[in-house]
């Protein structure tokens, strides 16, 4: 027999916890849930709430715990403690921990567009000013007193973050990375010391902030938060920043702020950040264990993705690009 569609399950646990909220629902009442597509955690839903107004709604896979890319508590717990905060989180209305879980927070009214790689294409000039302001905002995220936080596993240090990277790149066929072993020993040479740690989204790019106008309104898919160098996340952050790092995959965006645009903007709000170089290599090392992974999976039949197939020459220039940044 066809299982029926979670919705369709999920539906009437949330009217349950809802049911007594007349915030939320008011005399409209709860509607019916709708996929929201594009999302890469969980399950994501809009929910109509009342007149007007809706939620989004993360949810834990039929079957599934909160654990992993599925942990929608994790999600819930760093948005509520971030609440208080000037670091832009949508509000969080509502969280049910019985398994499978999911929470629910305001439907934030935007784009979140990743000027190099999404469709559609956005103007210039407004790709530049997200990713400004996402420089300028950045430093909020790092300002949060840790001790403040919920606990979000322990802290990677620099070096401990290569390990991690390394370990999956290893599992990587050589020939599908070509220079990764040069560029894994090269950082491995220099890693620098580690700053106090902060928070870190571990995923921080305009893709994951919805923007209203060039206005970042709400930073999304916390689902691999942490407590780390802040370093990392800034390096990451810059692999978005340069179209030519994604050829067949994205396009290049003319007029973006420059690198060091982009790490005077976040300095100007925070710490000037050190060893540069360092961290921005290792964000492009990062992205090609991951592409790399991905490819692998394809080509043995794991998961067959023909789109995959456009990987191999943005892999080959993540490796060169993070090579010419450590000289």
């Amino acid at each position: 027999m066809t299982e029926q569609p979670y919705e369709l399950e999920l539906g009437p646990r949330i009217a349950d916890v809802l049911r007594d909220r007349t915030d939320l629902s008011g005399p409209a009442g709860i509607g019916e849930l709708a996929v929201l597509p594009g999302g890469h955690s969980g399950l994501t839903y809009r929910l109509p709430v009342g007149e007007g107004r809706a939620l989004v709604v993360k949810a834990v896979p039929r079957g599934q715990r909160s654990v992993g890319r599925h942990d929608m508590l994790k999600q819930a717990r760093i948005m509520s403690a971030l609440a208080g905060t000037d670091v832009p989180v949508p509000p969080v209305r509502a969280v049910d921990e019985t398994e499978p879980a999911w929470f629910a927070v305001d439907f934030i009214h935007g784009e979140s567009i990743e000027p190099t790689l999404d469709d559609p294409a956005i103007d210039p000039e407004v790709a530049a000013a997200r990713m400004l302001r996402a420089a300028e905002i950045l430093p909020r995220l790092h300002r949060v007193p840790v001790a403040s936080l919920p606990a979000g596993g322990d802290p990677l240090t620099p070096q401990e973050e290569l390990a991690r990277w390394s370990k999956t790149m290893g599992a990587v066929p050589a020939e599908l990375v070509p220079g990764a072993v040069d560029l894994e020993e090269r950082l491995a040479r220099r890693v620098p010391d580690a700053l106090d740690v902060t928070l870190v989204h571990g995923d921080y790019r305009l893709g994951n902030i919805i923007c209203t106008g060039n206005e970042p309104a709400a930073i999304i898919d916390w689902e691999i938060w942490s407590i780390g160098d802040p370093r990392v996340e800034l390096g990451w952050f810059l692999v978005f920043a340069d179209g030519s790092n994604f050829p067949g995959v994205g396009r290049e965006v003319p007029g973006l702020p420059s690198e060091g645009a982009l790490l005077g903007a976040y300095a100007a709000g925070g710490r000037a950040p050190e060893a540069m170089d360092w961290f921005n290599a290792l964000g492009r090392f990062k992205m090609a264990a991951i592409m790399g992974h991905n490819l692998r999976r394809h080509r043995e039949g794991r998961h067959h993705d023909p789109d995959q197939e456009r990987l191999p020459d943005t892999i080959v220039r993540l490796i060169s690009s993070g090579l010419e940044r450590l000289g």
